[in-house]
């Protein structure tokens, strides 16, 4: 087939697949020079009526949908050649690479990456059901999804295709019922031929539940026909969780009715037991935070003076004391018996040193965390000198965005000690940490909003330990 002109305009460049008297090309039109997709519906010994109904509904429907998520209808004509017969659907052709293709390349997806696939899909399902009569997909699933390359914090462009199984909810209600649809997406009520626009919700469901474990929901467990992906998704926050269940429950009834309503629930997180992060810059906050689509910054002011501060002085001034009595002491001895004595004070300087170091920065030093598309760099500025707290890392390494909440931890003697909030990125192997002993941060609330600032710059869900 390769060369051949189709309908005296569409020459065959490549094959995209093949299936029961079915082949997909991508072809160029010889009048616009532009790329087009050509599906072929062959009439050979594995034909049935059925399908050329099915096809006949293909162009039918993509003649009368206008998505620029959806390809557009070009052309629908007989094939007549001496070595193929029947007929072929033109459509416009998308660069892009199918979700199956990522998945099977080894491409896995952040929770946020999910969530945007989700929302854009669950778009175009509002504009199909939304239609008069309402277009019900049916076929939903991974190899049927576009997705193009990812930009900026966009995880890309998405693409829904192959309307090979469509209906129409009016042909839904009379006629007879086709089963179409593939096993591991399809509900239950689709198995017995019925399908309402809830059927392609079970189905965006059980596509996502794939992205999120990298396993086929056919091959997962299942218990009362629900699929059970808990334990494969236990990085995920407990409401998506329940988000995903609802979209994948068996049952029509508990199921979301319509794309409607579960892109409102995930928009909004309409779930019991959701403890949310502060979004908005807390009132009297000094942290200063800069962002646009290529950087963000944030610069952690110093503390100031806090009356914990005398006391921790005090000390530091009464331990240097004693050290430096002890040194010069040592160094009165005669060498090199005192060498011994000298060394075994030098780590007690460096207890005495930090003490004061802390007490310094927090009154003059300010700390400042930069993130481009290239690297993140985390860095503490005391008078004018700049220190890196750790190397840079490369963007792409960034792989969770941990917040740890203010929590007592017991130290041998059974005594608590408070260990302040924190928030940590995680960079590969290095970690990457604001809050927490390292101050600056002056409550909780200042630190939440952070973590839902970077998460939503970086296209990475929040995880609470």
């Amino acid at each position: 087939m390769l060369g051949a002109i189709l309908g005296d305009r569409y020459e065959v460049k490549q094959q995209l697949g093949k299936k029961a008297g079915r082949r997909t090309f991508v072809a160029r039109d010889l009048k616009t020079q532009e790329l087009v997709v050509v599906k072929l519906l062959s009439f050979g010994s594995d034909f049935e009526w059925d399908d050329l109904k099915l096809f006949e509904r293909e162009a039918e429907t993509l003649k009368s949908l206008s998505h620029p998520s959806i390809p557009r209808y070009l052309d629908y004509f007989e094939v007549n050649l001496s070595a193929i017969k029947g007929f072929a659907l033109v459509q416009t052709y998308i660069s892009a690479q199918t979700l199956e293709q990522y998945l099977q390349a080894g491409r896995t997806f952040t929770e946020a990456e999910v969530k945007q696939l989700a929302q854009a899909l669950l778009e175009i399902l509002i504009y199909l059901h939304g239609l008069h009569p309402p277009v019900i997909h049916r076929d939903l699933k991974p190899s049927n999804i576009l997705l193009k390359e990812r930009s900026g914090n966009s995880v890309g462009q998405v693409y829904l295709i192959d309307f090979g199984s469509v209906q129409t909810a009016l042909a839904a209600e009379g006629g007879t019922r086709t089963v179409v649809g593939t096993y591991g997406y399809m509900p239950p009520e689709q198995f017995g031929g019925r399908t309402v626009p809830a059927s392609d919700i079970y189905s965006l469901g059980a596509t996502l539940i794939y992205l999120i474990t990298g396993t086929h929901p056919a091959d997962l467990p299942q218990k009362d026909f629900r699929i059970q992906f808990g334990q494969m998704a236990a990085h995920l926050s407990p409401t998506f969780t329940r988000w995903l269940s609802l979209m994948s429950e068996p049952s029509l009834e508990k199921r979301f009715s319509s794309a409607v309503e579960a892109i409102k629930a995930l928009d909004q997180q309409l779930f019991q037991n959701t403890t949310s992060l502060t979004v908005g810059k807390p009132a009297g906050s000094k942290i200063q935070l800069t962002k646009n689509g290529e950087s963000l910054e944030i610069l952690i002011p110093p503390v100031g003076f806090q009356l914990s501060m005398v006391f921790t002085g005090f000390f530091a001034l009464a331990w240097n004391s004693f050290i430096t009595t002890w040194t010069l002491g040592a160094l009165v001895v005669p060498f090199p018996i005192n060498i011994p004595f000298v060394l075994f004070s030098l780590p007690f300087w460096g207890i005495g040193l930090s003490m004061v170091y802390r007490i310094f920065f927090a009154l003059f030093g300010c700390t400042r965390l930069r993130l481009n598309q290239q690297q993140i760099n985390l860095t503490s500025e005391f008078w004018g000198i700049e220190f890196h707290r750790s190397r840079s890392s490369p963007r792409e390494d960034i792989i969770k965005l941990v917040y740890v909440p203010k929590h007592f931890t017991k130290d041998s003697d059974g005594s608590q000690t408070r260990v302040p909030a924190q928030l940590d990125i995680w960079a590969g192997i290095r970690k990457y940490q604001i809050g927490g002993d390292n101050g600056g941060i002056q409550s909780e609330t200042e630190l939440e909003w952070l973590a839902h600032e970077l998460s939503d710059w970086l296209g990475i869900p929040v995880t609470r330990e």
